[in-house]
This record gives C-alpha cells, structure tokens and sequence, in this order.
C-alpha cells in the first residue's frame, strides 16, 4: 500500500468513529431527556401546577393552636388537593375576617364567634368549619386557691388577652351564669405574654387561657386547676373563615382547603405523639419541647376537639345561644341571621 492510499484508509476510519461516537452521544443525550421528563412531571411540572393560596392565621402559626394546620401541610394534605398553602399572620380574629371580607385572602382561622362580630360590623364572612365541639377558652386557676367555680373569682385577679379577645367574652359569660359581672372581678388585659406571665407569678388567682398558654405557665411552675369554659358558658372552638363571594364562586377550593384541614385535626385526635413528631420536624421552633407540644396537644383534644360527632361542624343553637349573649352584653347592637354566620355544607358533603 502505497503512502497515499494509507493515509486515505486511516482518514476514512477516523471519520467513521467520530460518526459513530457522535451517534452514540445523541443517543446518551436523548436517553437522559426521557428520563428526565418522566420524572419532572410528578416533581417539577406538578409543583408548577399547585394553586397558591393565601391563608391567614390570626396569630404566628408557630403556636400548638394552630396544630391542625402544620400538620396538614407538613403531611401534604393540602398539596393532595393541588393547593401550595402559604400561611400570613394577622392580628387577631376580626383582622382576619376583614381582610378575607375584603378578598385579600380567600381563607383565614379565626373563632366560631368571629362572625358575629364581624356581621355586626358589615363584613361578609362566614364559619365553614369549627374545629372541635368544646371552647377554645378555659378557666384555668392555681391549685392551691381552690377555685371550683367562676362564683369564687369574686374580689380576685383574673388575666385576659384583651377586652375584645374572645377569652375576655368567655370569662364574662362564665360570670353571668354565676350572678357576677365584670365589676366583682379584677380583670386585667395583659397581652399575649403576660396573660400567662401574671398568672404564673402569681399576681393573678387565675386566667382566662387556651392550651397553650396553660402549658406555658405550667412549665413556668404553675399548679393549675382547669375548669372548661362549657360547663358555664358555651363558646366556641376555632374556626375557619371564609367570604361569601368565596363561598358562591369557588366552592370547591373552600372544600379543599376544609377537607385537608379537618385531616390535620384527625391526626392529632387519633395519636398525639406521632402528630407532635409531624408537627415538630414541621416547626423546628418546638425541638426538644416535644413533651410539651404533646401534652398541649392533649388538652386540644380533651377540652376542645373532642365530641364533636361530624368533625368540623357548627353547632348551631350554640351560636344562637353565643350570639344572644353578645347582643345583651353590647358587643354587638343586634342579630344577625344565623345563616349568615356559618355553612356546614363543607363537613357534610361527602
């Protein structure tokens, strides 16, 4: 073979394995795009897919309270509804009402009562769900003051949030079925830390609290005696808001949002230890308080949740009851329709 026609032979082997090897790059390329998109779509393409949303709470959603709902979304029971939950804290229920009144958000946590309040004041928002059959409030004193009905709070110091936070409304209606108004008891309107921090220095005989707050001023060193707000005074549970615009336009999205809410509530009724490990890993703020978070859990589920036979629904002569109360003490100047203040069509459908 003569010097040209090698160099020829050698040029046409040399092609052909660029050829080949370029083939086989197309090929590896082509093979990794497949494979990628048959996985984007149940990652990538289906988070793209989820509808944000909205949803005021109306305190820091780091509180046990709101429970329910971290764990909802740390198990993914809203994303199952193809929903990207965001959560926003307002300040207080009637906030909260006002902006989901005003659609700044479609959904928003407040009390059952709340919309008593906010009808009166002509915001259009309902209850679509209550979350327990029991009151968010109790009447929680120190052992040793031996306080076994709200009739022994005469010449006492009780601790509220405020005098326009449902605790201070409950207490007051505790007192009326014992034949006492607000002027036989030292009430003191301490915020959202010393309601607590009074009470468990002792400069109050007892506080009108949630779990949380007792759980705080146990830890605290607290003796607490727990008198459950129900056996006095009916109030209510917490609850879920929404417009009614929301409601008549978009019922489907307010059924999502009820739906997977609701689970998160089921979870801790049915095991409170593994909703306090969902919830925990959920909210790092609670690490190594796991005890207490589960303990705050169980008092949700003795004195709140529990009960209830459909979860999520209103209790509808209890809100009439709640109401007429309202109206007498002059918190609100008069009542409103009681469907206007709520829908079970939510936890009732199927």
């Amino acid at each position: 073979m003569c010097i040209k026609d090698f160099f020829s032979k050698l040029m046409e082997i040399t092609v052909n394995n660029l050829t080949k090897f370029k083939a086989k790059r197309v090929f590896v390329a082509s093979l990794l795009s497949s494979s990628i998109l048959t996985v984007l779509p149940t990652t990538v393409f289906a988070q793209a897919n989820l509808q944000e949303i909205t949803y005021l709470l109306p305190a820091p959603s780091t509180l046990p309270a709101f429970g329910p709902w971290m764990i909802a979304q740390a198990k993914g029971y809203y994303k199952a509804e193809g929903l990207d939950v965001k959560f926003v804290s307002a300040r207080g229920g009637v906030d909260v009402a006002k902006q989901v009144g005003a659609g700044n958000a479609v959904i928003g946590g407040a009390i059952g009562d709340t919309p008593i309040i906010a009808r009166a004041q002509g915001i259009p928002v309902k209850a679509v769900a209550v979350l327990g059959a029991g009151s968010l409030t109790q009447l929680v004193s120190h052992k040793d003051e031996r306080i076994e009905s709200p009739r022994e709070l005469k010449g006492k110091t009780v601790t509220v949030l405020a005098y326009t936070d449902t605790t201070y409304y409950a207490l007051l209606g505790m007192l009326s079925k014992v034949g006492l108004t607000k002027n036989d008891v030292n009430i003191q309107a301490a915020g959202p830390a010393g309601v607590w921090q009074q009470f468990a220095a002792k400069k109050a005989s007892a506080m009108a609290g949630v779990p949380d707050w007792t759980m705080t001023a146990m830890e605290a060193g607290a003796q607490v005696d727990i008198l459950p707000a129900d056996v006095y005074f009916k109030s209510m549970a917490q609850a879920i808001l929404a417009s009614d615009e929301t409601i008549q336009k978009n019922p489907q999205l307010i059924q999502k949002l009820v739906r997977a809410t609701l689970k998160g509530m089921k979870d801790i009724m049915a095991n409170p230890k593994e909703a306090t490990a969902v919830y925990v890993q959920h909210v790092p703020a609670h690490k190594g308080k796991e005890a207490s978070v589960q303990k705050t859990f169980e008092m949700y589920n003795q004195y709140v949740y529990a009960s209830q036979k459909v979860p999520g629904t209103m209790d509808e002569a209890r809100l009439s009851e709640l109401q007429k109360f309202y109206v007498s003490n002059g918190v609100v100047p008069k009542e409103s329709p009681l469907k206007d203040l709520y829908t079970n069509q939510f936890v009732l459908a199927k």
